[in-house]
């Protein structure tokens, strides 16, 4: 019997955007945001993994405005997040980047030749990005880190610093490059 890890059924699942569109509207009716500048307050730019369990913003007591937020899957570094950070620095003026991984992250259990193959079947077409999937979070985070580093595009590399979330008690532990 075929594996199949494309796609995650819920037998409940009901559309939620006309409901966040009531939650926008009584947002809209105390909104305080008013006069934010568009460059972050705190020179600060956090590049993290777009698992739902982790609120950045509360995680590390940041307010609307202080910090640029960029997210993706495993929150690894690829080209795409060298970009933002490319703009974010050289035009929006943030000087200090953080990465933010964590612990049971949906990329340690994914076999990328494996998923790239099961896509190909079902589409035709073998997906050309990587995932970048990894087995731990603390050996990724330090090679995020050293892309940075690397990077010729960026101004900006004293203060990069890396973390693992622990999803289990919320702790931030740092990983040293």
């Amino acid at each position: 019997m075929k594996k199949n890890v494309l796609r995650v059924t819920i037998d409940d699942f009901q559309p939620n955007a006309d409901e966040l569109l009531d939650h926008n509207a009584r947002y809209v009716e105390s909104f305080a945001d008013h006069g934010l500048q568009l460059s972050p307050r705190r020179h600060l730019a956090i590049v993290a993994c777009m698992d739902s369990r982790m609120d950045i913003f509360q995680m590390l007591g940041l307010s609307h405005g202080d910090a640029h937020i960029i997210r993706n899957a495993g929150g690894v570094v690829t080209d795409d997040v060298v970009r933002s950070l490319v703009i974010s620095q050289r035009v929006l003026g943030t000087q200090e980047v953080l990465l933010v991984h964590h612990t049971n992250c949906g990329l340690q259990s994914l076999r990328e030749d494996e998923f790239k193959q099961q896509l190909e079947n079902e589409t035709g077409v073998k997906p050309w990005w990587s995932f970048e999937s990894f087995r731990d979070p603390f050996e990724d985070t330090r090679q995020s880190i050293n892309r940075l580093r690397h990077s010729p595009f960026l101004l900006h590399k004293n203060h990069i610093r890396g973390f693992v979330y622990d999803v289990d008690n919320g702790r931030l532990l740092e990983v040293t490059a």
